[in-house]
């Protein structure tokens, strides 16, 4: 039986998410049915975006994801399905999947149509419920929409580079529960971009010049742990999603704060990445390129 994954901005107290689920099951009693999120930022278009990328391939191929954001059908905010990396997604065409397609290609985008047949208020519980399941079924997406070409784009997805390719500009796009800052800029990205050049990132007054391999290695576990007091301290890593993070070690916004926090840092914060040539450096002073070895700060 398929798997029908939901993400949206529903929360935990209105009956929204209990409601939409409870549609499914009446359609297909032996699905399997799983919460990604429903504590998506309210109409939050990148986060969304950023956490439906980072889940959906930890499932098999074949799930069917139901992104319920921003979902309300106007002239300017259709309804698609999309077959992507042999998974579907059915989701307001509003830039939500501009962050997988810009680095896997659609194998196929409908525009849904059966809305003459559904009148609803709750577009996801009435129209993305009936496209899953039809899905799950086994039916194509032709029966539900017609081929369009592309999806809309999101702002912001691809940082800034200057022209000549020594500083990025990225955006803060997601604050996870610890408080951490996800920026737009992915590892990929950012080592095509380097080339091996020294760098310092920076973020309001805060400047690295280090991209840790984990949180733990801010650590010095030579140190007694009673002597260390590592908790809050700031670091520069990848994450696993491998987009570049600014992160509090340990952290907790009631008592040694976070990332967000202490740095003043919000949604859609600049952060920038400023590349040094090594002709510029004064000898002896080189900051290494392994990640492990640069200094904090």
């Amino acid at each position: 039986m398929a798997i029908i994954t939901l993400t949206t901005d529903f929360g935990e107290k209105d009956y929204f998410a209990g409601a939409t689920k409870g549609a499914i099951h009446s359609e297909l009693p032996d699905v399997r049915i799983v919460d990604i999120s429903h504590l998506v930022s309210p109409f939050n278009i990148p986060e969304a975006a950023y956490i439906i990328q980072n889940a959906y391939s930890s499932f098999p191929k074949g799930t069917i994801h139901i992104i319920g954001i921003d979902s309300e059908i106007n002239a300017e905010n259709k309804h698609i399905a999309v077959k992507l990396d042999d998974h579907y997604f059915i989701c307001a065409n509003n830039g939500i999947m501009s962050m997988i397609c810009s680095e896997i290609a659609p194998e196929k985008i409908v525009e849904i149509n059966i809305h003459d047949k559904i009148q609803t208020s709750f577009p996801v519980l009435d129209v993305f419920v009936k496209v899953a399941c039809h899905i799950a079924r086994g039916g194509t997406l032709e029966v539900i929409g017609k081929n369009i070409p592309e999806i809309k784009p999101i702002k912001n997805i691809v940082p800034y580079v200057n022209d000549d390719k020594t500083q990025i500009i990225g955006s803060i796009i997601y604050i996870d529960n610890y408080g951490n800052v996800v920026t737009n800029i992915k590892r990929n990205f950012f080592e095509a971009i380097q080339k091996g050049r020294n760098f310092e990132i920076s973020a309001r007054n805060y400047t690295f010049k280090k991209i840790h391999q984990k949180y733990s290695d801010i650590v010095n576990f030579e140190i007694p742990e009673n002597k260390r007091h590592d908790e809050g301290r700031k670091l520069v890593v990848f994450n696993s999603g491998n987009f570049l993070e600014i992160a509090v070690y340990k952290s907790n916004s009631d008592t040694v704060g976070s990332a967000s926090t202490l740095l003043g840092l919000g949604l859609m914060d600049s952060v920038s990445v400023h590349f040094i040539p090594s002709s510029i450096i004064p000898k002896g002073m080189e900051i290494p390129q392994d990640y492990s070895k640069a200094s904090d700060y």
